[in-house]
């Protein structure tokens, strides 16, 4: 029997993709648990629309994440904490520090979970990874300084 993959079966193929496979395969595993519809006519031309309506909005997606980097990138965020005279903060800078320091100086809101950096314990310049998603990455640049006098 000829299907049209769903999604990606492992060992099988990939989503859109057609593959003649056996009866009970397809019925009882691949189109009972929504992985596969059988490929008649009607089916290929709506799986067909379905992923080019899914390419344009990956298209759309990564404009937009690209669109995003440049803004990031653009900007500078400066976040004030308390450190000793050997520049070593009390407590440490995060993700969760740098997004709010982002939605406070900038208006920009961005999920702390996308924000890629380990604890900053130091006072100085650093660049922090801004996973946008559709494999792009904006760099950052934060400036921590001391607000002791």
């Amino acid at each position: 029997m000829k299907v049209i993959l769903l999604k990606d079966v492992k060992g099988l193929g990939k989503l859109g993709e057609i593959k003649n496979v056996a009866d009970g395969y397809a019925r009882n595993f691949l189109i009972k648990n929504k992985l596969a519809l059988e490929a008649t006519e009607s089916n290929i031309k709506y799986v067909k629309s379905q992923l080019d309506a899914l390419q344009k909005k990956n298209e759309r997606k990564f404009e937009n994440a690209k669109e995003l980097k440049e803004v990031i990138e653009s900007l500078n965020v400066v976040i004030k904490a308390k450190a000793g005279e050997s520049g070593k903060l009390f407590g440490s800078i995060t993700s969760e520090d740098i997004a709010l320091a982002l939605k406070e100086q900038h208006n920009l809101e961005i999920d702390k979970k996308i924000i890629e950096t380990e604890p900053i314990k130091l006072v100085g310049e650093y660049i922090v990874d801004v996973r946008l998603g559709m494999n792009v990455i904006a760099k950052l640049k934060v400036k921590i300084e001391s607000d002791c006098p």
